[in-house]
């Protein structure tokens, strides 16, 4: 069922996405080379709470952890481990937000030291292609406008555009009708209305689009998801709402792309 938001339940949520956005913004100094990858969990944990949010992904299907932390060829589903991050690491970090019952979910790319070009080019398409999603989610158009757009621009650069995990409906919990893939035909599937809040997220590969579980027999967990020919992956995601005024970043962290 997709359920349709109120303006008192839209605010909540965009309440809860500056707690999300201010771990984000706190992440930006706190992630360089040399620190332990285990310190992004502390720290987001810690920050979320102090706030008077909840990590929200904590015990959701079983899941320990407030952040999902992926490296370099990892797509997504990343657990927070002790990793010292090097020079030229490209790390994603997601995380979702309760606040009051209103939930958030964002996920951003940073470089470790200084990017190299083929990881500075790689985020710049995948931002990109994310704010291209978004210009789409306006009333009237179709789930499918989004993904033509973010698709259409990402191949064209040459890239992959991950079709294993995709975008989603958010409220009353983190995962809600409808899904909001990331590729797709114009002018098809479900018409957006006024009040859907959706997440749009794009995972883009810099070889192929196609993504590989590992399972770990030891431990008895799904891995991250990984890039099958051990390319590198990036990922950047908004949740937001659809409005009569345009979409509505509920995660925004105060300045968005220009383009």
């Amino acid at each position: 069922m997709i359920t349709i938001k109120s303006a008192r339940e839209i605010e909540l949520m965009e309440e809860s996405g500056k707690i999300l956005a201010g771990v984000h913004i706190g992440l930006r100094n706190l992630i360089k080379p040399g620190i332990d990858m285990w310190e992004i969990e502390t720290f987001a944990d810690k920050y979320i709470r102090e706030h008077g949010g909840i990590p929200a992904q904590i015990g959701f299907e079983g899941y320990e952890y407030a952040t999902c932390v992926s490296i370099n060829n990892e797509i997504c589903h990343g657990f927070p481990r002790h990793q010292i991050l090097k020079e030229g690491d490209l790390v994603k970090v997601d995380m979702c937000v309760d606040l009051n019952g209103g939930i958030s979910d964002s996920c951003w790319a940073y470089s470790v030291g200084e990017a190299s070009e083929e990881v500075q080019n790689l985020m710049d398409v995948t931002k990109k292609s994310l704010y291209l999603g978004i210009e789409q989610a306006v009333i009237g158009n179709r789930i499918g406008d989004i993904g033509h757009a973010i698709q259409t621009y990402a191949e064209g650069k040459g890239y992959g555009v991950v079709r294993d995990f995709v975008g989603h409906g958010i409220g009353p919990t983190i995962h809600e009708a409808p899904m909001v893939p990331h590729y797709g035909e114009a002018g098809k599937g479900l018409r957006l209305k006024e009040g859907m809040v959706i997440t749009i997220e794009p995972m883009i590969n810099v070889g192929s689009w196609e993504a590989e579980m590992v399972y770990s027999q030891s431990s008895g967990n799904i891995n991250p998801a990984i890039t099958t020919d051990g390319s590198l992956s990036c990922q950047y995601e908004h949740s937001l709402a659809i409005t009569k005024d345009g979409p509505k970043i509920l995660t925004s962290q105060g300045i968005e792309l220009e383009y």
